[in-house]
């Protein structure tokens, strides 16, 4: 009885994949010494597959749902009879593979680190993240199964993006090199990248037996390096038309700035005769080359008010000069 009944237990006749967790992509069944005897049962579910590997290859790839009859060179009664003083082993050994077959939805993604590319317009290095959404299915099982999947006894979802993480960096980085949109572009564009990048990932991850869907992105950001570089293009920008809204060039909002540099720090030398010296600076800025009406003082009190409603300078600064003006006249 006791060797008859390690026959029985020796050898699988029914092969299923029940319960899944949903974030499994891929579970090698095992048991039993991985050993099944011949014309045994497989079931492949609803929404499965399954790679049959005996004696290391690949025999056959199940991806309909249905009952199978495998065949093999394992015939219990005589197989236990002649291995009965080797522990009930077998030579012949089989590899049952299920994998997912339906399409995974919205899987997060995002650049592992910063992609590196020059900016078109501002010709400075932006080092941009970007973070999305997609899905996708398993198209070749045999080709994810020789190239990635080995001898793992799992995949899933997360092992997926780990692997998506690795491999889209490159074709990132190739578009967006290619690209004639600048960093103030990037969220208005994110359609016609993601659609350009996720030409190029089809083709990386076709290889691999998946098809990708539905890619997506949803959001961007910019490494510290690269914000720095924003924020100062930013504030030249609003202090120029701030400036211009004043009637002044840049060159003389820059004058102006230096005056109140060297008025913030009195002690040092660019502080001495400032009382003067900002005098005079703000003076030429009223009246400096192609301003019209510089002679006239209606239109220097007229300027000076523009300077300080854009916030140019100061109220002090606004009234010692108004009076300055008043006490020519």
């Amino acid at each position: 009885m006791k060797l008859f009944g390690g026959s029985h237990s020796q050898f699988r006749s029914v092969i299923q994949w029940e319960n899944p967790a949903p974030d499994q992509l891929f579970h090698r069944w095992t048991a039993d010494g991985d050993e099944i005897k011949n014309s045994s049962k497989l079931i492949v579910g609803p929404g499965q597959g399954c790679i049959f590997v005996y004696d290391g290859k690949v025999q056959s790839v199940f991806q309909d749902e249905g009952l199978y009859e495998l065949e093999t060179e394992n015939h219990p009664f005589v197989t236990t009879l002649s291995r009965v003083m080797q522990g009930f082993t077998s030579e012949h050994k089989v590899g049952l593979y299920f994998f997912k077959t339906t399409r995974v939805l919205n899987q997060k993604w995002g650049t592992p680190s910063a992609i590196k590319y020059q900016d078109p317009k501002y010709n400075f290095p932006v080092g941009l993240r970007l973070f999305g959404n997609l899905s996708f299915h398993i198209t070749h099982p045999g080709e994810f199964f020789s190239q990635v999947l080995g001898t793992a006894e799992s995949y899933s979802t997360e092992d997926f993006r780990a692997l998506m993480g690795g491999r889209i960096g490159q074709p990132m980085a190739d578009y967006l090199a290619g690209m004639a949109h600048s960093y103030a572009d990037l969220d208005r564009e994110r359609n016609q990248i993601a659609e350009g990048v996720s030409e190029r990932l089809v083709a990386e991850f076709a290889t691999l037996g998946f098809a990708l869907e539905d890619f997506r992105i949803e959001g961007t950001s910019f490494d510290d390096e690269t914000m720095k570089r924003i924020n100062r293009i930013t504030d030249m920008n609003v202090e120029a038309q701030a400036a211009a809204a004043a009637g002044l060039s840049y060159a003389q909002l820059s004058q102006l700035d230096a005056l109140k540099d060297a008025a913030s720090n009195p002690s040092g030398g660019a502080g001495l005769g400032l009382g003067w010296g900002a005098g005079v600076g703000l003076g030429q800025a009223l009246a400096g080359p192609g301003l019209p009406g510089s002679s006239d003082p209606v239109a220097k009190l007229a300027q000076l008010k523009k300077m300080r409603e854009a916030d140019l300078i100061d109220q002090a600064e606004y009234e010692a000069k108004k009076k300055e003006i008043l006490d020519r006249l």
